[in-house]
């Protein structure tokens, strides 16, 4: 990638999310294998996002969930950052107006306690760094134009985040096997996806080991109360209207997402 066809993606892409208006693929400028020259671009933008005001709270592992990889064709997972104000809480209204495309899914969000810096990171030490997980439902969005994507332009735009909304009820994972978790996400009380925890990287707990090693390779370290949201454990759901998304997972709760219209 040359200084300008980096120069060229983070322009686009910022334009985009600006104006609220979704622009075409970046990948004539950065290719459809070189994601090194992705995650470059998603630094600078979000760096520029932190210059701003916006504070890093942590990470998500997007492109896990076969389902999900097949939606796109793209069978590799990825990962972005999550800022403050992504964040939102149980039944927390999330206005719909500062979404462009968006689709919802179902996930398990991990609270950390303690930093996890080890470049060979295992599944023991996402558990030990573990202070609890959280039922979460994310908003995925996306700037480029009806999504699409190769994964030059999910990386590069911030893995294709939006929002997130976290549940309230902490939960330990002493004795839980992720993995066998089930859930439901429904829409307005009608069941829209199932899924379960094997289909995030065979665990969500191994999800969270992958983004650690990477993050580590790339010079970055997860931190003692970041906010991992581990992937989707079924399909995600396209929306483009104010609903109640009601996400179920089976001991673990669960938690509403209330996309609202903008009041007028």
């Amino acid at each position: 990638m040359t200084t300008t066809a980096g120069a060229d993606a983070v322009a686009r892409l910022a334009t985009a999310a600006a104006t609220r208006t979704p622009c075409a693929p970046v990948r004539e400028f950065l290719g459809t294998t070189d994601i090194d020259a992705a995650y470059s671009v998603q630094r600078r933008l979000n760096a520029d996002r932190v210059a701003s005001g916006a504070r890093v709270v942590g990470a998500k592992i997007g492109l896990t969930a076969p389902a999900v990889q097949q939606q796109f064709g793209v069978f590799q997972p990825d990962f972005g950052v999550l800022f403050d104000d992504m964040v939102y809480a149980h039944t927390e209204p999330v206005p719909l107006g500062t979404l462009l495309q968006p689709r919802a899914e179902g996930e398990i969000a991990f609270v950390l306690g303690r930093d996890i810096d080890n470049p060979g990171a295992s599944v023991a030490d996402v558990l030990r760094a573990t202070e609890f997980v959280l039922p979460a439902i994310e908003i995925v969005d996306s700037r480029i134009e009806g999504w699409d994507l190769t994964i030059t332009d999910t990386v590069a735009d911030n893995a294709s985040t939006g929002a997130v909304v976290l549940g309230t009820t902490p939960y330990s994972l002493r004795g839980l096997d992720l993995a066998q978790v089930g859930m439901v996400l429904d829409c307005d009380g009608e069941p829209v996806s199932f899924g379960a925890g094997h289909a995030c990287l065979g665990s969500p707990v191994v999800a969270v080991a992958w983004l650690a090693r990477e993050l580590v390779r790339r010079e970055q370290v997860l931190r003692a109360g970041d906010v991992i949201m581990s992937g989707a454990l079924g399909p995600m759901v396209p929306f483009g209207e104010a609903h109640t998304f009601r996400l179920r997972l089976d001991g673990l709760g669960q938690v509403d997402a209330v996309i609202e219209e903008a009041s007028t």
